[in-house]
């Protein structure tokens, strides 16, 4: 074995490509589109060394294409999810006792390949399947989860490197970082392929096997995935590669014995039953299940008298509409002064005018699909019901078509009543509403926006005044995990702006810091004496005579 303390390469966030037209990286990812376009593939399962194949195959589409056919996936069932347990376990022993700068090796190497050979094909994927322009794939896919596979092998080096100080004389402390005992299962969400990448992988990085299911809206590109931790050299069995449904999972993986942790994001509603479920199996388990997630959001933009209107009219723009709000960030509840309304409102819908709306094969488009049939009726619903209800007025978009594709117009709702529906619940589409408060009356617009959500994920103050930026920092310091000042409420860098939140929102592990991987590793201490006591007598019992 290997004798030495390594250095890893520093880390540095992935430089974001521009796909300007006629650029390299941009003929590239058009010719990658037309050949994924061009083929359906065959998705299997991957449980240890098998791909496994059901024959329960599920079409995938593009959202913005639904007709159209991508390939097919392979559906298991409660015989996979055991498989891919007893995988797991049965590969745990030789993960865990690799030596860490083999495991830092493989990550850093399946960086380089996501940023050099796998760029396009990610990036396609991520396109296609989950209806990502060219720029938010971009920034999600590739560098992104570049970013959390560099940067989380660094902060693996600075957990091991953590030690105590010597206590004394013939004494010498240690400090080990076991992984946890069991396997982990990794619930990946359908929005960002770099969550889907991150969750398993940051948890096998510090020498746990993972059970990893992902959303079926996004399996499109987690193949991509599979394959990139494959040719890194993740070995069989460290990863396995699921395609159930999630009671089928839920029923085996939580009352399993094993059961060492869950890394999730997705719903509030399906964290809080699978920690309740948890709860109840608890005396089941060898061992206190570690329960990270990161949930929902109803996150918001408060702008001071003294804001840029137009500043604040972009940071709408962008931060409710990329992606058509399918972030767990994106601002969808937005409180704006009544001094600066008018000039933020012709902004606001002067922007959205010009967005162009369609497929992401053609790169002029802004605004993509939603992803699937459900979410689009949901939204819709939501929609409706503003344009019956005279206390609330749509200013822009409000129409929708899914003939083709999941298409919603970014939609903007302006209501007299700061706790309508859509100022409180959580949406997830191209949907903001915004309350015009009394200019003047800027601390109680404070206290709304803290009370009105049970959500506390990420939220913005556009001020010119310091005064009020200061007032609002403090006024909403348990509002938002992740909190901008004078920019829209989402992208979140790794290494920059380690991202989570609070309250309803999740347990605040921060994906993209130390912090998180600490969650997947057991410290052990350990205290050894050179030269052992042979008397059992201490000076104090000695006689004073």
């Amino acid at each position: 074995m290997l004798k030495g303390f390594f250095n890893v390469p520093a880390p540095v966030n992935e430089p974001v490509k521009a796909y300007a037209p006629g650029s390299p990286e941009r003929i590239e990812l058009q010719a990658a589109l037309k050949e994924a376009r061009a083929q359906q593939i065959d998705v299997p399962m991957y449980i240890g060394s098998d791909e496994v194949r059901t024959g329960n195959t599920h079409k995938m589409s593009p959202p913005h294409d639904h007709q159209h056919i991508l390939g097919h996936f392979h559906e298991g069932d409660a015989s996979h999810v055991e498989q891919a347990i007893n995988a797991a376990l049965g590969a745990k022993e030789a993960w865990e006792n690799l030596a860490w700068e083999q495991r830092a090796a493989i990550f850093l190497k399946a960086a380089d390949l996501l940023a050099g050979p796998y760029r396009a094909k990610i990036n396609a994927a991520t396109m296609l399947g989950q209806s990502k322009n060219a720029m938010q794939a971009e920034i999600d896919a590739s560098c992104e989860f570049i970013d959390f596979l560099r940067f989380n092998v660094q902060y693996m080096t600075e957990i091991y490197a953590q030690q105590p100080p010597v206590s004394g004389n013939g004494i010498w402390n240690r400090l080990e970082q076991r992984p946890l005992e069991g396997f982990i299962f990794a619930l990946t969400p359908f929005n960002f392929t770099a969550i889907a990448g991150n969750l398993p992988t940051s948890a096998a990085m510090m020498g746990n096997t993972i059970v990893w299911k992902p959303a079926y809206t996004q399996i499109y590109s987690a193949n991509v995935l599979m394959q990139v931790f494959k040719e890194a050299g993740v070995p069989d069995g460290v990863i396995n590669l699921i395609y159930v449904d999630g009671p089928t999972a839920g029923d085996i993986i939580f009352k399993h014995p094993d059961f060492a942790g869950i890394h999730f994001t997705g719903s509030t509603g399906v964290f809080q039953h699978i920690w309740k479920t948890i709860g109840t199996n608890i005396h089941q388990y060898k061992a206190y299940p570690r329960i990270v997630g990161e949930t929902g959001g109803k996150d918001f933009v408060i702008a001071h008298k003294s804001a840029i209107p137009k500043a604040v009219a972009v940071g709408l723009s962008r931060g409710a509409f990329e992606f058509q709000g399918q972030k767990c960030s994106a601002a969808s509840r937005a409180y704006i002064p009544s001094n600066i309304w008018d000039e933020v409102k012709e902004g606001l819908v002067a922007d959205l005018a010009d967005m162009k709306m369609g497929g992401t094969e053609d790169f002029t488009n802004f605004i993509n699909a939603v992803i699937d049939e459900k979410s689009f009726d949901k939204i819709a619903k939501y929609i409706d019901n503003a344009k019956s209800n005279p206390a609330v007025e749509i200013i822009a978009g409000g129409n929708y078509d899914k003939s083709k594709g999941y298409f919603i117009e970014p939609t903007v709702i302006v209501t007299q009543d700061p706790m309508y529906t859509t100022m409180c619940e959580e949406i997830f589409g191209p949907v903001l509403t915004i309350y015009v408060y009394d200019a003047e009356r800027f601390e109680e617009a404070l206290e709304l926006v803290d009370q009105t959500s049970p959500y506390a994920l990420t939220g913005a103050i556009f001020s010119q005044d310091r005064y009020a930026v200061e007032l609002a920092t403090i006024k909403l310091r348990n509002a938002a995990g992740n909190f901008y000042i004078n920019d829209k409420p989402t992208g979140a860098v790794v290494g920059q702006q380690p991202f989570g939140g609070a309250r309803a929102s999740g347990t605040n592990d921060k994906a993209g810091s130390m912090i998180n991987l600490l969650r997947w590793v057991s410290p052990r201490t350990i205290k050894e004496t050179f030269v052992s006591p042979v008397d059992y007598k201490y000076p104090f019992l000695e006689s004073d005579k």
